[in-house]
Parts: C-alpha cells; sequence; structure tokens
C-alpha cells in the first residue's frame, strides 16, 4: 500500500495496522495527495527513502519525533500533528531543524466537551453502576435510596478555558450549572458572559466551591501533577473530578487514596497514565487500584473518537501539509512561546 505513487509529496506515517496505525478509511482519501510512506519503509531504507519525506503525519502520537529521525529526513517541511495535545512532541527540538507544526484543535474541541458532559453526568447519576446493577443476575429489586448527585443547578468549576473548556461552559450552561473557571488568561468580558461564567484567579477558590471539577487543560512542565494531595483535600467531600485532558494533570497515587478515603465523592476519568492502567509488577492481570473502585468511571482516551471528528481531523492535517509544501500560511500552525 506504501510509496505506490512516487510523483506525490512523501509523506512518513507510522503504519497501516495495528492501535497505533492510522484509520483505513483514511488511507484512500491520503493518497489522493501524497505518497504515504511507512517508517518500516524508512528504515528499510533510509538513505534511499528519507530525502523523499516533506511532512510527517502524527497519529495517535505515532510515529515518535526524535533528534535520530529528523536527521534521517533532510527534506521535512511539517509535522502535521492529529489532536490539540502537543506534550508528545519536542517543538524546541523540532524548530531547530527548521520544520513546521500543525495541530486538529478545532476538530477535536466539540466532540471532547461531549464527552466531558457525558462523564460528568455518568459519575454524578452512576450510570455505569446502576448498569450493572441494572442487568446483574443476582438483582432482585432497587432500591429507592441508591441515589446520586444532582446537576442542574450545581458548580462547575473548569480548569483550562480554551476552545475545549470554553464548549464545556456552553453545555454546561444548558443544565442551569454555576460555571467557574481558572485558566492562564482570563477571557473578554463578553466571552464570560455569553456563557455565564466566573473566573477564579486563584485555583485554590474553584476547587473549594465545586461541586464537579474539570480538567480540560494542555499538559506542560507547569500543569503536571496540577492536582495533588493538596488540592483533592481542598475539594467537597461530595465532589466530582472529571479529567478529559491528559492523565499527569492529577497525581494518580494521591488519586486513588482521596476516592478511597472519602476525600472526595468519585472520579470521572478518560486519561490516565499510563494508558491503558497497568498490572502491578508482581500480577499477571489488570489490578491497578482505579480500576477496582466503584466510584471511578474510565474510558479509554475517546473524547475526540467520533467518525466526524477524526475524519475532520484528517482533512485539517491535509491542509496544513499542502499549505506548508506550496509555501502558504499554515492553518492551525504551532508556534513557538
Amino acid at each position: 500500500m506504501a510509496m505506490e505513487d512516487q510523483d506525490l509529496p512523501g509523506v512518513l506515517v507510522s503504519g497501516f495496522e495495528g492501535p497505533s496505525g492510522i484509520c483505513k478509511d483514511h488511507v484512500g482519501e491520503l493518497q489522493k495527495y501524497f505518497n504515504l510512506i511507512t517508517m518500516q519503509d524508512l528504515l528499510e531504507n533510509k538513505t534511499q527513502v528519507g530525502p523523499k519525506i516533506q511532512a510527517a503525519y502524527i497519529w495517535n502520537r505515532k510515529p515518535a519525533i526524535d533528534q535520530e529521525l529528523l536527521q534521517s529526513l533532510p527534506a521535512l517541511k511539517i509535522v502535521a500533528n492529529a489532536g490539540a495535545g502537543l506534550d508528545h512532541l519536542d517543538l524546541k527540538l523540532i524548530a531547530s531543524f527548521g520544520v513546521k507544526v500543525a495541530n486538529t484543535p478545532q476538530a477535536v474541541s466539540s466532540p471532547t466537551a461531549d464527552m466531558g458532559m457525558a462523564l460528568l453526568l455518568a459519575a454524578a447519576r452512576r450510570v455505569v453502576e446502576g448498569h450493572q446493577l441494572a442487568t446483574s443476575p443476582d438483582t432482585k429489586s432497587f432500591s429507592t435510596n441508591w441515589l446520586g448527585q444532582e446537576v442542574t443547578g450545581s458548580t462547575l468549576g473548569i480548569i483550562g478555558m480554551g476552545s475545549i473548556g470554553y464548549k464545556v461552559a456552553q453545555r454546561a450552561r444548558a443544565f442551569e450549572m454555576n460555571i467557574l473557571y481558572h485558566n492562564r488568561k482570563r477571557r473578554k468580558s463578553e466571552e464570560e458572559e455569553a456563557v455565564g461564567a466566573t473566573y477564579c484567579e486563584r485555583l485554590d477558590d474553584l476547587l473549594q466551591r465545586s461541586d464537579f471539577v474539570m480538567l480540560a487543560m494542555s499538559l506542560t512542565p507547569q500543569t503536571q501533577r496540577l492536582i495533588g494531595r493538596r488540592e483533592l483535600r481542598l475539594m467537597k467531600p461530595t465532589a466530582i473530578l472529571v479529567n478529559i485532558g491528559r492523565g499527569l494533570l492529577v497525581d494518580q497515587d494521591a488519586l486513588v487514596e482521596a476516592l478511597q478515603t472519602g476525600v472526595i465523592g468519585a472520579a470521572a476519568l478518560d486519561v490516565s497514565y499510563p494508558e491503558p492502567l497497568p498490572s502491578l509488577p508482581h500480577l499477571y492481570f489488570r489490578d491497578h487500584p482505579l480500576l477496582k473502585l466503584k466510584n471511578v468511571t474510565l474510558t479509554p482516551h475517546i473524547g475526540s473518537a467520533t467518525h466526524q471528528a477524526r475524519w475532520q481531523m484528517m482533512e485539517n492535517l491535509i491542509g496544513s501539509i499542502l499549505a506548508s509544501l506550496n509555501g502558504l500560511p499554515i492553518p492551525n500552525e504551532v508556534l513557538l512561546k
């Protein structure tokens, strides 16, 4: 399948198979514009193949971009990354080779915000536990005292008010939630008013006042383990933590302890560290504490996993690569700060 049309610009992809391969439904569309070259093709013949590659197409964080790879691609002009998160890319290293970077923030913002609200609702109303209760062969009756948390009229604290966080706020307003947010930069007053959001300059204030805390921010050295033991203890004992950002935004050991001891009420996580959660070193099966807690809802990092979003991501990446190769302004170019 690879290297079919030598007249088209060469684009490096991880491969066509396995969990890190590009979407099979996208291959035909990509091959209209590019000669797709897999990592296996490159590794088998770096000298001949390397100079043909003008762009790297990053899907599911693969292929990994490191110094050795960059040195083997003398014609590389752009690294086009699917998704909004860039924590797996060394932007300074890539820029030092004169290579541009683009991502796809608009394509992922709406579906990821949808996922955030889905997790919030599922945790608040104990949907996973309820499903298990309703389908269990041992269930003889439903208790009227089996209760969840009210969402309508509650307070949602959003940490990270970028495009995803703002779309979460738009959705939360429809549930008549009181919205607080903490962000590196404050939003314009008209943007705050449009969703009824109140800015909290101090993260502690947001944590203390919120019934639900949602993480919708990027992972950086500054945000790694932003939510630790101290922050969890500031939250209400009934509070629910929702994470749709990155697993490393949270001190996972501290979170397990907080959930086990009632420091907070529950957690709903689309992300973890690592992914998937592993077994303990001495065991041959997955036995991570988060997998066993009833007050945890886990999903497998599927915030942007819709057919529509993934197709838009692919189209955005095609547009960015073609713009770069033709010397035009690059849509969604990532600039070094």
